[in-house]
């Protein structure tokens, strides 16, 4: 074998192996399901990154081009998406597990040995396709239909995986046992989770020693990594936070941690390309309080109809709310929006009235910091520390976070998980910015199901009716937003039409002034383009 081959070889190997990586993040980005993974995946066959391998693959039998040609050129474009797959970024990058690890090298062994046979085996080639072309073209097969070993690897490594989890489900079991006296509250809920638990921890810092799922840990296995690598003998409270993409996954969270408390903070319409109802989503969000011991509570949002006409009486169930105070035990009232964020007066049972300050916007923020003071209250947490620590509450990440840039303009992320309720405040928020242009850039919302369409018009009609200037990013939900948009009459010369963030900086570079205010609404993760 030539040295020249040799080298052909090595970089489109390397290529095949470095390929996985974007498919294997996409596995991860679906909790490892091959059912939403496929989802995903029949969106997103035809994209230009499969189209060049296969036009490799065409052209390796081509007769047009002698076939040591055509692997070298097919080896250059191999090394240039290599070079590509290296630099690239992305908004939630691929997190290297022991899974992972586990799923690339089976991968990759299952495509190296097939490319391997081809080589080795002998008798295999013919005059017109040499040996070493149906080789590469094996390897470039692979990399057009990488999904394929990806998805075999996954289903040979399933029963490895059970017993590994179950191992791993069992030995935060037998930590939480040795803890008896940790008080464990669950948070689930359609949106408003993460900052409610953000809230809650600093709240009930002021009396115990807390611990809370970090970042997006809001899995089965998530929750049980949080158990075994970060809760410590000291805690006194642990805060849960329990996603959900289908049935029976809240259920399955309580049943490994048993929480004594939770907060169910909105049940709305999202996810219901998964849940198919919002009758699913309901069910499955109420499974929190469902699990929960007979000597518990459940702090449960009214705002929401699904909420409110779901009855609880398994436990105590305390209600609170701001648009629908009736039923309620707890209410925000007296809201009001000053420079420097947010007032108001918390109204309880028994004539109980706090007035807190806060330095976030918006009243989801306001709903969240509510639910996250009623559990206090229950928890014991002295008014005045409750207030100390509301007035103390940082912004959080991409949730209406608010900052000045040096040029005097106004900058709103709330770039993360947009929703019906969340997008609609949102844009209220900037609509009372009135010193200079008020100015959106947003994809829209997903993971809507059916609804997707409409509810996105929806957004595209507020936004035209309340704002300034709208930028529409990507092309998912441009139809829906940009339709909303000029139903509500917004001028033409105000609506722009993207592809990218980067264009929507440029055009903001061109147009924003002192003054002006930005509202980043929803940011589409990588799964999204």
């Amino acid at each position: 074998m030539s040295p020249l081959l040799i080298i052909i070889y090595v970089i489109c190997g390397i290529y095949l192996v470095m390929n996985f990586k974007y498919d294997i993040q996409m596995f991860q980005q679906n909790s490892y399901r091959i059912s939403r993974y496929w989802k995903w995946l029949k969106r997103n066959l035809g994209s230009t990154w499969r189209l060049f391998d296969i036009a490799c693959l065409f052209m390796l039998f081509s007769t047009l081009i002698p076939s040591q040609g055509a692997a070298l050129i097919a080896a250059i474009i191999a090394l240039g998406k290599t070079i590509m797959i290296f630099k690239r970024k992305y908004k939630k990058p691929l997190v290297f597990t022991k899974r992972v690890w586990r799923l690339y090298i089976l991968t990759a062994l299952l495509s190296v040995g097939a490319v391997l046979a081809v080589i080795l085996v002998p008798g295999i080639g013919t005059v017109q396709y040499p040996q070493f072309e149906l080789a590469l073209g094996t390897l470039f097969l692979l990399t057009t239909c990488s999904f394929i070993p990806l998805i075999l690897a996954d289903v040979i490594l399933m029963p490895v995986e059970k017993i590994i989890n179950q191992s791993y489900v069992n030995d935060a079991k037998r930590i939480l046992k040795s803890m008896p006296e940790l008080k464990i509250i669950g948070i689930t809920g359609s949106f408003g989770k993460t900052s409610t638990k953000h809230y809650l921890q600093r709240i009930l810092s002021e009396k115990y020693d807390v611990l809370i799922t970090p970042g997006s840990f809001n899995t089965p296995m998530g929750v049980v990594r949080t158990v075994r690598e970060y809760l410590k003998p000291f805690n006194e409270v642990f805060i849960c936070e329990m996603g959900a993409k289908q049935r029976k996954d809240i259920e399955e969270i309580c049943r490994i941690v048993h929480p004594h408390s939770g907060i169910i903070t909105a049940v709305g319409p999202m996810h219901l390309e998964s849940f198919k109802t919002i009758e699913n989503v309901q069910a499955t969000k109420f499974e929190l309080a469902d699990e929960l011991p007979s000597d518990g509570f459940i702090v449960i949002n009214n705002d929401f109809e699904y909420c409110a006409n779901r009855p609880v009486n398994n436990v105590k169930a305390i209600r609170y709310g701001i648009t629908n105070p009736e039923g309620c035990d707890f209410i925000a009232t007296d809201i009001r929006y000053t420079p420097n964020g947010t007032a108001f007066i918390i109204k309880g049972q028994d004539g109980f009235s706090l007035k807190v300050e806060t330095r976030l916007l918006g009243e989801c923020n306001v709903s969240d910091l509510l639910a996250a003071a009623v559990m206090a209250i229950q928890l014991g947490v002295e008014p005045k520390k409750i207030q100390y620590a509301i007035s103390s509450i940082q912004q959080v990440e991409h949730r209406l976070s608010m900052k000045q840039t040096p040029g005097g303009v106004t900058i709103i992320d709330d770039a993360f998980n947009s929703n019906p309720a969340g997008s609609k405040m949102a844009v209220d928020v900037l609509a009372h910015f009135t010193d200079g242009k008020r100015i959106i850039v947003t994809p829209g919302m997903i993971e809507l199901g059916n609804e997707q369409e409409a509810l996105n018009e929806t957004l595209g009609r507020h936004i035209g009716e309340n704002l300034d200037i709208a930028i529409i990013v990507g092309e998912y939900n441009r139809e829906a937003l940009v339709k909303g948009v000029r139903n509500a009459g917004m001028s033409e010369d105000n609506l722009y039409i993207v592809d990218t963030f980067n264009d929507a900086q440029q055009i903001l570079a061109k147009i924003l002034k002192r003054g002006d205010t930005v509202l980043y609404e929803n940011d589409l993760p990588d799964t999204f383009k």
